[in-house]
């Protein structure tokens, strides 16, 4: 009886280390896996997130007629862990904004301080309700919009220089969307994969002028590029070191292949 209860559990202990075996061993020549379902294949959905903060107070300073000149004293301030970013301000001149105080007494002491250590000369204190972003209550998203496109339209032709310690170095795309969107009041993170885990996914047929549109330009499968919407299958960005700000089409070879998603923030 025991060497029979014996022999019994040999048996199933033999079989379960057999059907162990083959859940372990690799497939046969002949295994082929399924094929992963489309929705799979596509860029994971960013959630809707929060809207972007609103700017505070903002020293303005400079006033340069070469784009160079704004680009080191930009570079200077961001040397000093200030956020400071260059812009057009007229045709032909080029000033500086940098910080982000949530007084106009916090903005205007530094700025004094920095005045006072010669890094800047004459500054202005940018209020939260100069900004476009401010309007939308009175003015509406579309007038928020346009502004940002119109923001955008300055930049073309600057050799908006961004990255890199120096001046030399170049400029990078994510540094002028984030330059346009806070010169409207907006918060937007500094760098292009910041930018897409932000905002609220958008499909490509139902952009809007104002949303930024996101590339995968290295083959990692992952975010590298960005530009501004602005309408008509167009999007105005800073493509690389060398170059100046520029207008693109959606539809070009290049882009088209290369596109990875869209995000809008009002």
């Amino acid at each position: 009886m025991v060497r029979l209860l014996w022999g019994k559990i040999t048996a199933m202990v033999l079989a379960i280390l057999l059907a162990g075996c083959a859940a372990l061993s690799p497939p046969s020549r002949d295994y082929r896996p399924s094929p992963q379902p489309e929705h799979l294949k596509e860029h994971p959905v960013i959630t809707e997130q929060e809207p972007l903060p609103r700017m505070g107070y903002t020293i303005q300073a400079g006033a340069f007629s070469n784009a160079e000149n704004a680009a080191k004293l930009a570079h200077s301030l961001k040397d000093q862990n200030l956020d400071a970013y260059y812009f057009q301000y007229s045709k032909g001149l080029y000033k500086v904004r940098f910080g982000n105080f949530a007084t106009e007494e916090e903005a205007t002491r530094e700025a004094v301080i920095l005045k006072a250590m010669g890094t800047i000369d004459v500054f202005y204190i940018v209020r939260p309700s100069d900004y476009s972003a401010a309007k939308e209550t009175t003015h509406g998203k579309p007038y928020v919009r346009s502004q940002i496109v119109e923001t955008a339209r300055a930049f073309v032709g600057v050799p908006y220089r961004w990255g890199g310690t120096t001046i030399r170095q170049g400029f990078d795309c994510s540094g002028l969307a984030m330059a346009v969107f806070k010169l409207n009041g907006l918060n937007l993170p500094r760098t292009s994969r910041q930018q897409f885990h932000s905002g609220a996914t958008v499909s490509r047929d139902k952009l809007k002028r104002g949303d930024l549109v996101f590339f995968d330009t290295v083959g990692r499968g992952d975010v590298s590029h960005v530009g501004i919407y602005v309408g008509d299958n167009k999007f105005i960005h800073a493509p690389r070191t060398g170059k100046t700000v520029r207008v693109s089409s959606l539809s070009s070879s290049y882009y088209k292949k290369r596109y990875y998603g869209a995000r809008s923030y009002l």
